[in-house]
């Protein structure tokens, strides 16, 4: 006899690293999702800004299944037409001029550290090793990346952690100056801390470690795991200002929902990672990088990009009005359609609590630690969509004040 697909099934067969909600969602169409009961939920989530055309997009679902009749996959002992496809696509649309692939965005980050430490042995020695991170940020779950991510709940118990690696409080230029030295290889932002908060760097803060980079001949990283593929209405967020990173990873929606990450960079530094020196089984496997290219070309376009900049300012009208009657947060942040609510003073901790909530009056929504509620939705959501998700989520603060 088969067993009961439900929530309890987790519990007896699944490690306990994750706490999923009650529901399972069975099936999604655009932004709207079913779970096992057929109830219907709108979806502020995204998949965690992943599902970036929303769930079976026709052109990504096309893509895939055209690509699946074709090859599934060759390891990198071979090349393949859609990872050569995707290439070019990522460098002509950014700074790069070469591309690494990998399975997810912590993938992509482990890249980028290690070309980071390789380009500066190459070029400096061993003593120029030291990596410069931000407080609160988050990078990827492996061993290095959560050493390299700003947050230490996530090492507690697995030390030791490698070395070599500082965390200075983030925007903070005096800090960065008096941190940087020529032990640095790399300095590493989230153009919007995402896990941190949906905090921006200010632009200043990013000129400036451009510049203190330069003067350092340090690499600068930018992690645009969560920011990239049009969420701030250009297609990776580093575009709405002058600041060029030398080192920039993307994943996350890069598949709209297919796991692929990558890594990009310029030559010079490419040239670190010869014949042996790095790699991945998976990395530009054929079937996610026809997804991507498709997303990519949907995405990079004048419509969708200008509709997300449209769409952010529906939501910030919608949620301030909605504040106004529920008076929930201290502050919405973010950029595009990556936004926090930020919960007030006398509610902090509770985010979780606002988001079950929310889950029972039937939308989707993410927090960013325990006080914010994020919103990561589809970037072409339906502005139908939108005003009744919004109209969901107020009878949800309504409750969430009514509650002790």
């Amino acid at each position: 006899m088969s067993p009961t697909l439900d929530r309890e099934l987790f519990n007896q067969v699944m490690v306990p690293n994750y706490s999923p909600l009650p529901v399972i969602p069975v099936r999604g169409q655009g932004s709207r999702v079913w779970d096992q009961a057929g109830r219907e939920y709108i979806d502020f989530a995204g998949g965690i800004a992943v599902t970036a055309l929303g769930h079976c997009h026709p052109e990504l679902t096309q893509a895939l299944h055209q690509q699946a009749e074709k090859l599934w996959h060759l390891s990198n002992v071979w090349t393949n037409e859609p990872a050569l496809q995707l290439a070019q696509l990522l460098c002509d649309k950014t700074f790069a001029e070469r591309v690494y692939f990998a399975n997810s965005g912590a993938e992509a980050n482990e890249a980028a550290f290690k070309l980071a430490r390789k380009y500066a042995y190459d070029h400096s020695g061993p003593q120029k090793h030291e990596i410069l991170s931000c407080e609160n940020s988050f990078h990827g779950r492996t061993l290095f990346t959560v050493s390299v991510g700003g947050q230490a709940k996530y090492r507690e118990g697995f030390e030791p952690v490698p070395g070599g690696i500082r965390h200075l409080p983030f925007n903070d230029i005096a800090a960065l100056e008096a941190s940087i030295s020529e032990r640095t290889c790399a300095l590493v932002i989230e153009p919007i801390q995402g896990e941190g908060g949906i905090i921006p760097a200010s632009q200043e803060y990013l000129q400036a470690a451009r510049e203190l980079c330069d003067r350092y001949r340090a690499l600068l990283i930018f992690d645009e795991i969560q920011t990239g593929v049009g969420r701030t209405g250009k297609l990776y967020a580093y575009q709405h200002s002058a600041v060029i990173p030398d080192i920039m990873t993307t994943a996350k929606a890069l598949g709209g929902g297919f796991p692929i990450g990558a890594m990009l960079c310029r030559s010079e530094v490419a040239e670190s990672f010869q014949f042996g020196t790095h790699g991945s089984t998976y990395g530009g496997n054929p079937l996610g990088c026809a997804v991507a290219s498709a997303l990519l070309q949907v995405v990079d376009s004048e419509a969708v990009l200008d509709g997300v900049l449209s769409r952010e300012k529906r939501f910030r009208e919608q949620l301030n009005q909605l504040n106004q009657q529920y008076p929930v947060f201290d502050q919405f942040r973010g950029q595009g359609l990556l936004l926090g609510c930020a919960l007030k003073p006398d509610l902090l901790g509770k985010a979780k609590q606002l988001l079950l909530l929310a889950q029972e009056e039937g939308v989707m929504l993410l927090i960013a630690g325990p006080d914010v509620i994020r919103l990561a939705p589809s970037l072409i959501i339906p502005e139908a969509d939108i005003d009744e998700g919004l109209q969901r989520f107020g009878r949800a603060m309504h409750r969430f004040l009514q509650e002790p």
